[in-house]
């Protein structure tokens, strides 16, 4: 019976972690420090809507409706934190801004958010990431206290000092990551340049979430861009064009990406605009990322 009831603890104690793992953790408090720096590197306004994924005590929704005037929306599954919010709310005097619900976020509507927050553990961040690509709008900025989000290398990390840090003092450090939603390029686009010189010519893009690489069919020829960088929805490239004298002209593109169509100026590297140019998609859109399959309820540390 003794080596059935330490078999029955290691089992509960194995199921926990496992539990954890997959639905963010244990609740931990997001330090106001980090609140405030996650706020500020996202630049939050009063025109946000900020959605915090995990919201615990709903103190980055809440800051971000009093600081800033932004409307901000919790989403938790501890019915009592989400009660514990939305009573804050109403005593700080931002209820008609900030609201919290009880929500698996894996099932939560994001697509509103213009600035997303997180603080959950690796796997369910990672388990989130297409979603995050997904029902974003280019140009959402993603916010992630500690954990990041794998190959999609962050737009900036900031690090915080902190003398507490999970309920114990000390010397501390966190880490506040910002991505900026790209949109989707991957694919072949026609090209039109508004000036005499340059022919039309076919883009040919590989994507991978803000950086893309691909080449240009020019005259019969490829010609490898070079500098591929997305930001939102907006584009930048370079491209050394062959001239009719036989050299060839190096170009910046920058664009502006809505839905399949691309439209912006072209200039010489460090020179003012010199033309305009537009594309339009040659086939149809590539499929994105799918949401991820309904799984275990959520439990974050934020």
């Amino acid at each position: 019976m003794r080596q059935l009831a330490c078999l029955l603890v290691m089992f509960a104690g194995a199921a926990t972690a496992a539990a954890q793992q997959y639905t963010g953790g244990p609740y931990v408090p997001t330090p106001q420090a980090v609140v405030d720096e996650m706020l500020r590197l996202a630049k939050v306004n009063a025109d946000d809507v900020v959605v915090d994924l995990g919201s615990g005590d709903g103190r980055i929704v809440l800051t971000a409706a009093q600081r800033y005037g932004a409307r901000g929306l919790g989403l938790e599954i501890d019915e009592e934190l989400v009660q514990f919010s939305n009573a804050e709310a109403e005593r700080l005097g931002v209820a008609d801004r900030a609201r919290f619900l009880q929500q698996d976020v894996l099932e939560a509507h994001i697509g509103e958010a213009t600035v997303l927050t997180l603080y959950l553990l690796p796997a369910m961040t990672m388990m989130l990431r297409p979603k995050i690509l997904h029902d974003l709008k280019p140009g959402t900025r993603v916010v992630s206290h500690d954990f990041d989000l794998g190959e999609w290398r962050p737009d900036r990390k900031v690090v915080v000092d902190l003398s507490e840090k999970y309920g114990t003092s000390g010397a501390f450090q966190s880490n506040v990551f910002l991505w900026t939603v790209p949109v989707r390029i991957e694919g072949e686009w026609r090209v039109t340049a508004a000036r005499a010189g340059i022919a039309p010519f076919r883009l040919r893009l590989k994507q991978q979430f803000q950086h893309f690489e691909g080449g240009a069919a020019v005259g019969g020829r490829i010609v490898k861009l070079q500098q591929g960088e997305i930001n939102g929805a907006t584009i930048r490239f370079e491209l050394a064009l062959p001239r009719n004298d036989g050299g060839v002209r190096r170009l910046l593109f920058v664009g502006t990406v809505n839905n399949d169509a691309i439209r912006g100026e072209f200039r010489p590297p460090g020179g003012e605009a010199i033309g305009h140019w537009n594309a339009s998609r040659a086939a149809a859109r590539l499929p994105g990322p799918s949401r991820p399959a309904t799984g275990p309820r959520l439990r974050r540390s934020d």
